[in-house]
């Protein structure tokens, strides 16, 4: 019987490793270099992942908004700002030049920003 469950834990060992292969993950890489080039600002891992996961899309339009509007929070002395969308929010670390995450409309509901001295309205 124990023979039995070693080869059924090594099978399941094995499919998990072919399904976490032929998962369709993001490259990570990739992400952030897109995202460098779109806005000038850098993106944690953390903010790219979330990013991807809640399906926030950075056109064009919206990384030069969110440009602008750190350049303005940074003008301003701002050290951790929001910068609230129609569909999405940011929270940037000015001081850093670090998009720290990222919400979705849904997510911006309800939802309490802490740890931030200022917010931009796009």
């Amino acid at each position: 019987m124990e023979a039995r469950n070693i080869s059924s834990v090594r099978e399941l060992r094995l499919q998990h490793e072919v399904y976490r292969q032929k998962e369709d993950k993001p490259d990570f890489r990739a992400l952030y270099e897109d995202e460098i080039k779109k806005t000038g600002l850098l993106f944690s891992k953390h903010a790219a992942m979330r990013m991807s996961e809640r399906k926030v899309e950075l056109t064009s339009e919206l990384a030069g908004n969110l440009k602008t509007a750190v350049e303005k929070a940074r003008d301003k002395g701002a050290k951790d700002v929001a910068v609230i969308g129609s569909s999405s929010a940011f929270i940037v670390n000015v001081t850093n030049n670090t998009v720290v995450t990222t919400l979705n409309a849904q997510e911006m509901r309800n939802n309490i920003f802490t740890n931030i001295d200022s917010a931009v309205l796009l």
